[in-house]
């Protein structure tokens, strides 16, 4: 009698019944923690309702919680949940579409979640836009804000690569991730002028990143809210 598959063919991914419940359920609360974080990641719109006194032409947004700044207990309250917020839904999210391209994408998330949480845990000591004398360079936050960018551009990559081999799964991510990143990366880039020296109109293109990054995680929630509805119509369909 001939085998059912052939030796050496990968069976593919089809979780039983008494999985997908649970799946279903973790891909629904990452959907909604990846939407909520979306909005929460652009905090920096209340600079402009709230006397800051800083120019958000001239100013990075992570001046708003530098240790000095009148408001860094709200904006930095609010960085914090957004963090935590993409550390629980990267964790809930891992097992969300199969494959090793999009694992690892999810745990690049995960660390982009925890670095931004160090952000703010290793702050700013002042706000070099409007303070003479303090350097735009503070080591140890300047470190986790580069592992911030570092593990989301690698999940920009990663998860549209996942997209690539499986359209059918991430079929928004296949369409506008490459597209996200080819904006998001130069606009980060043009945020360094302070870093070397040459400090002026960072602040656009930094908050233009931002907003490029909220709209990442938007398509993130749209992915998990897709694979949540097909893990729950797989649930729901009659067997034989």
């Amino acid at each position: 009698m001939p085998n059912a598959t052939r030796t050496g063919a990968r069976a593919p991914y089809e979780p039983h019944l008494d999985q997908l419940a649970p799946l279903a359920g973790r891909e629904a609360c990452a959907a909604v923690m990846f939407a909520v974080a979306a909005l929460l990641y652009n905090w920096w719109l209340l600079e402009f309702l709230l006397p800051t006194g800083l120019d958000p032409r001239h100013s990075y947004v992570s001046e708003l919680y530098a240790a000095d700044q009148p408001f860094r207990w709200l904006f930095g309250a609010l960085e914090c949940f957004c963090a935590l917020l993409v550390v629980t839904g990267s964790l809930l999210a891992t097992r969300a579409v199969p494959g090793r391209w999009a694992r690892i994408g999810w745990l690049a998330m995960l660390g982009q979640g925890l670095s931004s949480l160090g952000d703010v845990l290793l702050p700013m000591t002042c706000a070099p836009s409007v303070e003479p004398g303090c350097e735009a360079v503070h080591p140890w936050h300047t470190a986790t804000s580069a592992f911030a960018h570092f593990f989301l551009f690698a999940s920009m990559v990663l998860l549209s690569r996942a997209a690539t081999r499986d359209r059918r799964r991430l079929p928004l991510i296949h369409r506008w991730g490459t597209r996200v990143l080819a904006l998001a990366l130069p606009a980060a880039v043009l945020t360094v002028g302070p870093l070397l020296g040459h400090p002026g109109w960072h602040g656009i293109p930094q908050r233009t990143h931002l907003m490029l990054v909220g709209v990442w995680f938007v398509l993130l929630s749209a992915e998990l809210a897709r694979a949540a509805r097909r893990s729950g119509r797989t649930l729901l369909a009659p067997t034989r």
